[in-house]
């Protein structure tokens, strides 16, 4: 059979593979032919290939060194990138590089962030989780959480309502005693995930930062009448810059955006107890 009586036959066999089901066309390279190849055929395309494919295998390769070699100050702005009219790019949520948070607290929340519109995502952000926490259903736990992250003033005015608010009425619908402790042989879970933070404004002294959380309340047990359900809102922080971080001076939550729920069968209560003990929580940091 002659080469081009080859190239006619390999060229009506197989022009498309279904990879994947998505009927991708395949594009199938020249082959070696071997001895079929006539004498004196030269070899200058096919090195030619080879050499382009190395030098651009270089090319990529010293990009990747020096893109992983940048240093802190040489990517996106504070904050992230964005888009036209304030719109967050794809990079806004990436990882900076940076690192703001450097400790924790008395209270094991992360404190030290960046003076800085990073920074005070990073404080919303850890602050809602804290917030959201079982820990805010104990009176003790829930004085140290207030007197840690917020100002001084604003702590002072917060902790009466709050206290008013945690009744033993409001507990006792929960199914927690008037201490905030959950029933022997059940698991009281309340956890707000953060989804993602917004600044609304920022500067050397104020910032206004909105996070979009989802979060899971409820009683997990045998004889819970609460079972652990979703939830969705968005919790914005008036932060101050007072001594060396961002302290808050008033928030506010509002429920949504909330997606389309999903289909997934929900678990038991005893997969929901095992699953809050094995799998802790989350600091964040931007």
């Amino acid at each position: 059979m002659s080469l081009g009586e080859d190239d006619d036959r390999r060229g009506t066999d197989d022009p498309y593979t279904t990879m994947g089901g998505t009927r991708q066309t395949r594009t199938r390279m020249p082959e070696d032919h071997g001895s079929a190849r006539p004498r004196g055929t030269r070899q200058g395309p096919r090195a030619s290939r080879s050499m382009i494919a190395a030098v651009a295998v270089v090319v990529l390769l010293i990009a990747a060194i020096a893109f992983a070699n940048r240093g802190p100050g040489s990517g996106p702005a504070e904050g992230g990138s964005e888009g036209k009219e304030g719109t967050p790019s794809s990079g806004s949520t990436a990882a900076s590089g940076e690192k703001p948070v450097t400790g924790k607290g008395a209270t094991g929340i992360p404190s030290g962030f960046a003076r800085n519109a990073q920074g005070a995502q990073s404080a919303a952000t850890n602050y809602t989780v804290a917030l959201g926490s079982v820990d805010m259903f104990k009176a003790d736990s829930r004085h140290r959480i207030v007197d840690s992250l917020y100002t001084p003033e604003s702590a002072a005015k917060l902790k009466g309502p709050q206290d008013t608010a945690y009744s033993p009425q409001f507990l006792q619908k929960l199914g927690l005693d008037a201490e905030g402790n959950a029933p022997s042989g059940s698991t009281f879970v309340s956890r707000t995930l953060p989804v993602g933070a917004k600044t609304e404004s920022v500067d050397a002294d104020n910032a206004k930062i909105s996070v979009w959380y989802t979060g899971l309340i409820g009683m997990s047990g045998a004889k819970s009448i609460d079972p652990v359900k979703t939830n969705w809102g968005t919790w914005t922080f008036d932060l101050k810059w007072v001594g060396d971080d961002w302290k808050i001076v008033g928030d506010a939550q509002k429920k949504g955006p909330t997606p389309v729920p999903g289909d997934e069968t929900a678990s038991s209560s005893d997969e929901i107890s095992k699953a809050v003990d094995e799998y802790g929580g989350f600091t964040y940091a931007r």
